[in-house]
């Protein structure tokens, strides 16, 4: 939809997605290239697993002795477990020398096969794979997929496979009531190993992969709040500059007065009267900027955190102007009404300078922002002349980690601009005419791209401010690029300040 449509009657495109880099298809790899996790878990947690796997244990072999009266290899499953209760109490005497609370990779990996070797030994003891508690051999290598590398757990998954191929061929008879034998057949057997390794492969597949979702989302949230924190240092700037402005102000005054007295004092065109005069002057200009500083001063004040509509939409641009772009700014109102003044919050303004910074990137020559502002919201669009959003790539923008960003228009004319001062400050050799010959500019180098968050945290951004976002196609004509259009809108109340 266009700005010069029926806004209310628009319905745009998919619920929001992504889209730093997100109009390149391929974006298979996305979660298998992160970097995992290494840390594990922490002791703590490991002594208070195995001491719930011993209550477990014993409970179990207590039940099956007394209650069932099954004849057991009590001794040998005593001292199974026995054996882990050793390997508990020293685990808990080193928490008490050390820091349990901070998450090992390496110490993980090597309780949970320990776990797993000593469930194994007592399964082999009560019956290998006819005894139904083997399905517990899931629950270490589950663990290791949600908190170790992926080397150490497929490790942990190659035991289990190791485990339960031994079960199979060694194990004692499955314990059944005095005077009776329950001897499954192989096939049996077979079939609930393979059950038991299937169960294993998806169940950790499924760990693996929400574990990573989580991990996404958890340096997400850290990255926007580091934007966050650092919109409020520069908004604890401007209380800096506020104060600094109104020291200064005294010793500036005493600087103009004793300026005036030697002006009045000195010849009329003597050199006396010429410094007199430029020291009046700058002390006349420090006494402007000190004016335009004090009218931004701490979070609060009035004239710092309103702003008229088009002058936030000029601030979101500024940084992006002076590259080979045309960048157009509108502002629309219903039945010619005046343009309101809305709150200049940081989260809009880096959320809106995220998005017309995407559409830099993939813009063919112009990005395009316009507002509307009608009865019941505010909408600001971001619009490009670009290649425009893949439909195969709309219903997964939106996600974190999707970027392909190219090597954007805005990067190119920096590394021109750098390149051109690298040679006009260096001596070139002269030429027929005197000029400097020309010094061919270094190879920009290809966009390095982003980690595929800023289209992520510009969404949460806006969304945390009341508006909703929205993408689409732009509105290039026939023969043109189409291009991707952004819009965000806001209830009035939201970001509009009251009369």
């Amino acid at each position: 939809m266009s700005l010069s449509q029926d806004p209310l009657s628009s319905q745009f495109a998919p619920p929001f997605a992504s889209s730093e880099g997100a109009r390149d298809p391929d974006r298979s790899s996305g979660w298998r290239n992160l970097p995992r996790r290494s840390r594990g878990l922490s002791l703590r947690t490991l002594v208070i697993l195995r001491w719930m796997a011993i209550a477990g244990q014993s409970a179990t072999v207590a039940t099956a002795t007394l209650y069932f009266h099954f004849e057991l290899p009590l001794w040998g499953c005593l001292a199974v477990i026995a054996v882990s209760v050793i390997m508990n109490l020293n685990a808990t005497a080193r928490l008490k020398r050390i820091d349990g609370s901070l998450p090992d990779g390496r110490m993980t990996a090597a309780h949970l096969g320990f776990d797993i070797l000593q469930l194994s030994v007592l399964l082999a003891l009560t019956g290998g794979l006819q005894n139904p508690f083997c399905l517990l051999l899931v629950a270490p290598v589950t663990v290791a997929a949600a908190s170790l590398p992926g080397r150490q757990a497929a490790l942990m998954g190659l035991l289990v496979l190791v485990a339960t191929t031994s079960l199979f061929f060694f194990s004692l008879p499955l314990p059944w009531q005095a005077g009776t034998e329950l001897n499954l057949p192989p096939l049996y057997r077979f079939g609930t190993g393979l059950a038991l390794i299937t169960g294993v492969i998806f169940t950790s597949a499924y760990a693996w992969r929400v574990a990573a979702e989580a991990e996404k989302l958890e340096l997400a949230l850290a990255t926007t709040q580091d934007v966050l924190q650092r919109e409020q240092r520069l908004a604890a700037l401007g209380g800096l500059a506020a104060a600094a402005a109104h020291e200064l102000g005294t010793p500036l005054a005493t600087i103009q007065v004793v300026a005036k007295e030697l002006l009045r004092a000195s010849a009329k065109g003597g050199p006396a009267a010429e410094d007199a005069a430029l020291i009046l002057q700058q002390a006349e200009r420090c006494r402007e900027i000190l004016k335009r500083l004090s009218q931004q001063p701490e979070e609060g004040d009035s004239a710092f955190a309103e702003v008229g509509l088009k002058a936030l939409l000029e601030e979101v641009i500024e940084p992006h102007r002076g590259f080979d772009l045309d960048f157009q700014i509108e502002v629309r109102t219903a039945s010619g009404e005046p343009v309101p003044l809305v709150r200049r919050l940081p989260e809009v303004i880096h959320g809106l300078s995220t998005l017309v910074e995407n559409a830099a990137d993939f813009a063919g020559s112009k990005v395009r922002v316009r507002a509307l502002v009608d009865a019941g919201f505010i909408e600001i669009e971001v619009v490009d002349d670009g290649p425009g959003f893949p439909a195969d790539i709309l219903p997964r923008l939106g996600e974190p980690y999707v970027t392909s960003r190219p090597q954007g228009k805005a990067r190119r004319a920096l590394a021109a601009q750098i390149a051109s001062s690298v040679a006009a400050a260096t001596p070139g050799r002269k030429g027929r005419k005197g000029a400097a010959a020309p010094v061919e500019p270094e190879a920009i180098s290809p966009s390095q791209g982003g980690m595929g968050l800023g289209f992520f945290i510009a969404r949460t951004l806006l969304e945390r401010t009341g508006g909703k976002v929205f993408v689409g196609a732009g509105d290039g004509g026939k023969g043109q690029p189409k291009g991707a259009r952004v819009a965000v809108r806001w209830p009035r109340p939201a970001l509009e300040v009251p009369s």
